[in-house]
């Protein structure tokens, strides 16, 4: 993985520089409903105000990344992501109502307006951003990744050729499979499923040999289904970067903004060092860049239609992304994974802080 993360590092410089609580059972909203006519041609700030939440796309069930606890209270990084929109827009992160979708219904919910933003892993491809959506600024950098049984004696697709791999239907993964196919290992043979769930489940009752997603996924799988997780290893599928990445429709570009800086609000806090914690002295600061980032110095909040505390309310209410990665995904939380490409540029990772004047 050392020279996987080299080539990817220099590969993604580019992209990174310019670029840069309620119950699970959640009911869908109608499409042509509060969260649909309206905001999908436009006015999305205004169609989530009146309506007082933010439609968050969600996962069907990945800890770490998007999931209810047993209370039935949503958390993850592509939840707390969609929060951290609410606390800017709303004033709270809880104002917010998550739809569980599929890897097949994720794209067309947005699109017609089910939903107002999709944080749910999605990787960005060009094919999907000429369809309709707008992909803000990745908020985990992923690469696909396949996990067998340690038994196996298998650590690379090549050595792969000839299994059965469990594939979900409406995923990058399915291309990338193909791929492998075509190029490394021509006797693999896929087994389809539509949901994440029934493909999850088909690999840990022994119906495929291996499972292919983002490894991401596969972490937050193996820690939270495998009876011994250790009896698993996950391994590059094929070495390429997966910019998993929040995403709105086209045709509204203040909430596509409100968005995109909501996100960054996150990462600018970290490359400040301003925590949930420390903010509320850290509004005290001479330093202008901290003024005008929380809006002692004011600017920033009319230029996208908010008031001036709402990198406050953000930070105030979620930490900054460095705390959000951590207990969601990181040390603090079961999946321990190592931060990786998503820490700050200036630590060497992909995650760019861009400036707030």
């Amino acid at each position: 993985m050392r020279g996987i993360g080299k080539r990817l590092l220099a590969g993604m410089c580019v992209l990174a520089l310019t670029a840069c609580g309620q119950p699970a059972a959640e009911k869908k909203p109608a499409a042509g409903g509060p969260a649909g006519a309206s905001a999908a041609v436009g006015g999305t700030l205004k169609a989530v105000r009146d309506r007082g939440y933010v439609s968050c796309g969600a996962s069907t069930g990945t800890v770490g990344f998007g999931a209810p606890d047993s209370r039935g209270y949503w958390r993850g990084l592509d939840v707390e992501t969609c929060r951290a929109v609410a606390a800017a827009v709303l004033g709270d992160k809880d104002k917010v109502r998550f739809v569980p979708l599929t890897g097949q219904q994720r794209l067309t919910a947005l699109q017609s307006g089910e939903i107002d933003i999709l944080p749910r892993t999605t990787t960005w491809t060009l094919a999907r951003d000429a369809n309709g959506v707008n992909f803000t600024l990745p908020n985990y950098y992923d690469y696909d990744g396949i996990m067998v049984r340690k038994d196996r004696g298998v650590t690379n697709s090549r050595e792969l050729d000839g299994a059965s791999v469990c594939v979900q239907t409406g995923s990058t993964t399915e291309v990338t499979f193909t791929n492998l196919v075509a190029s490394v290992a021509p006797n693999l043979k896929a087994v389809i499923f539509d949901s994440t769930q029934a493909t999850r489940q088909a690999f840990f009752s022994g119906r495929c040999d291996a499972l292919i997603t983002d490894a991401s996924g596969l972490a937050s799988v193996r820690a939270t289904m495998a009876s011994n997780p250790d009896d698993f290893i996950i391994f590059p599928a094929d070495g390429k970067l997966s910019p998993l990445t929040p995403a709105v429709r086209h045709g509204d570009d203040q909430w596509f903004d409100i968005v995109k800086w909501s996100f960054q609000a996150l990462l600018m806090a970290e490359e400040l060092g301003i925590t949930q914690a420390n903010i509320d002295e850290m509004r005290n600061s001479q330093d202008p860049t901290i003024r005008r980032f929380l809006g002692v110095e004011p600017g920033n909040g009319a230029a996208l239609g908010l008031d001036e505390e709402w990198t406050w309310r953000i930070v105030k209410q979620l930490g900054n992304y460095g705390e959000m990665f951590d207990r969601n995904v990181g040390a603090g939380s079961p999946l321990k994974l190592d931060r990786g490409l998503n820490r700050l540029f200036r630590d060497g990772g992909l995650m760019v802080p861009m400036a707030f004047n």
